[in-house]
């Protein structure tokens, strides 16, 4: 009986979590396709934010009932961006990219995660000064360095950056390129274990003992709410943040 009941409470919290992943890519879908029209083939974020949903095996018919809610064909929700910048423990320089309805409760909402983890909310640009917007395709263990070099290169990447350590190779691009060399590292055969546009440190701020936990804390926090869509850091936590 007691197994039985930890099977059904983990199930439950896998599928409020994939709920909450089909939250936040359904508002971004939404707000994509309100601002740059319904159609993906013209609308990179529009595009970026389907092959999102896509690849959480959300279904077309959900995907397209958002972008119709979007371009006023159904009735629907319409979400404002907002970001939130400020520092977690240890000097942690943090950014929070948020879709809402409600400006007021998401920002009460991401003050109290940061005041309850000993962190500080801040002013707009107090820290993304310290990150860069880019597009990063990452391949697994097994890749191989000098082909995918080779088609980045084709395909008109910025960088590719290696990790012997993990077996994993990079690929870096401009928000702008970043559709195009997906789609060209497919096509020569290169299907990256995960694609995204996102904003990454010049430089992290490793954390240690209490401090990390601290950190890692007020990071699942603030990623937990439903208004946020993204949180950026550059902490560097060890394993022992993720126990």
């Amino acid at each position: 009986m007691g197994r039985l009941m930890a099977i059904e409470g983990r199930k439950n919290a896998q599928d409020a979590k994939r709920g909450k992943v089909f939250t936040k890519i359904i508002r971004e879908i939404s707000t994509a396709a309100r601002l740059g029209g319904g159609d993906p083939k013209g609308n990179p974020r529009l595009r970026l934010a389907v092959d999102k949903g896509l690849a959480v095996n959300m279904s077309r018919d959900v995907i397209e009932r958002a972008i119709k809610k979007a371009t006023g064909e159904l009735e629907g929700v319409s979400y404002e961006e907002i970001r939130y910048e400020g520092y977690a423990p240890g000097g942690v320089a943090v950014i929070v990219d948020c879709l809402t309805d409600n400006k007021v409760r998401t920002v009460a909402d991401v003050r109290h995660a940061f005041n309850k983890c000993g962190g500080n909310l801040g002013t707009d640009g107090s820290v993304a000064f310290m990150f860069r917007k880019l597009g990063v395709l990452s391949f697994g263990p097994g890749s191989s360095e000098d082909a995918i070099t080779e088609a980045a290169i084709e395909a008109g990447a910025d960088d590719v950056v290696a990790y012997p350590e993990d077996g994993l190779v990079e690929v870096l691009t401009s928000p702008e390129a970043f559709g195009e060399v997906k789609a060209a590292m497919a096509a020569a055969g290169h299907e990256p274990l995960d694609a995204q546009v996102t904003m990454r440190a010049d430089n992290d701020v490793k954390v240690e003992g209490d401090t990390a936990l601290q950190v890692r804390k007020m990071l699942d926090m603030l990623e937990d709410l439903d208004d946020v869509q993204d949180v950026y850091h550059n902490a560097e936590l060890g394993d022992a943040a993720y126990a």
